[in-house]
């Protein structure tokens, strides 16, 4: 598993997004030079191949996408990992546990040049992260564990990427810069921060994850980028959130 395929601006910064359809996708993508990926949501599908069968629309015109769950939602991590399995779109979203099935799924689908993350919950307690984050464990009790813990057992399976759910802007990003710490400290080289961010307040969040020596950052930036009228993922907007983040690495 690797991240060969996707392009970061200087190596160290990607934006993940959403688009209404391909054409928005394209144009979004385009606009912000290549360094973003856009999102198909398996929740948005009846099954894995209808969304599979998307998936492989929007790759005759971008070099990646990024296989979602949809709100982040456990119960579809089955189908975003069946989904990635059958395209390799270059990028999957998952839960914590249901990662480990889908890094072997990829593996014996032949699909190494897709790089999935791992969804861990923020605690309220810096250095504490929540590792019960798949389609039962998310109901169930809470399975708390140190931030090293949780990144030792990602290494386990060759997990390189952590996604940070759900953030609600800048929140929790003290929690964030001591996860930070632990991607540097023990090799983890992603980390995406998701939920709530926006042009504005992306910056902080993505400042924190650089300053603290991760590798690449891939910050999700969805609904304040939309524009509410037409559905689209506004370029303009897109363009901001992008210059906004250039300007730490520059």
């Amino acid at each position: 598993m690797n991240y060969d395929r996707i392009s970061f601006y200087k190596d160290r910064i990607a934006i993940n997004l959403l688009a209404k359809d391909r054409d928005n996708a394209v144009e979004v993508v385009e606009a912000l030079d290549g360094n973003a990926l856009v999102g198909v949501l398996s929740k948005n599908f009846p099954d894995a191949e209808a969304c599979a069968k998307e998936v492989r629309y929007y790759l005759e015109k971008l070099p990646n996408v990024s296989v979602g769950m949809g709100d982040g939602d456990p119960t579809m991590a089955a189908r975003a990992a069946q989904v990635a399995a059958m395209t390799d779109p270059g990028h999957v979203n998952q839960s914590f546990t249901e990662a480990m099935y889908c890094a072997g799924l990829l593996k014996a689908s032949g699909c190494e040049s897709t790089m999935s993350n791992c969804m861990i919950y923020p605690t309220g307690i810096p250095g504490t992260v929540q590792i019960s984050t798949g389609c039962v464990s998310t109901f169930g009790e809470k399975g708390l564990v140190s931030v090293d813990t949780a990144l030792n057992m990602m290494k386990d399976v060759g997990l390189i990427s952590v996604k940070f759910f759900n953030m609600h802007g800048t929140e929790h990003l003290e929690e964030l810069k001591v996860l930070a710490e632990g991607c540097a400290r023990l090799g983890i080289p992603v980390i995406e921060p998701t939920g709530g961010l926006t042009p504005e307040n992306a910056v902080p969040v993505v400042k924190a994850c650089l300053d603290a020596g991760v590798d690449r950052v891939m910050v999700h930036i969805y609904s304040s980028i939309i524009d509410k009228q037409t559905g689209k993922t506004d370029v303009d907007l897109a363009v901001k959130a992008y210059r906004n983040l250039q300007a730490l690495v520059d």
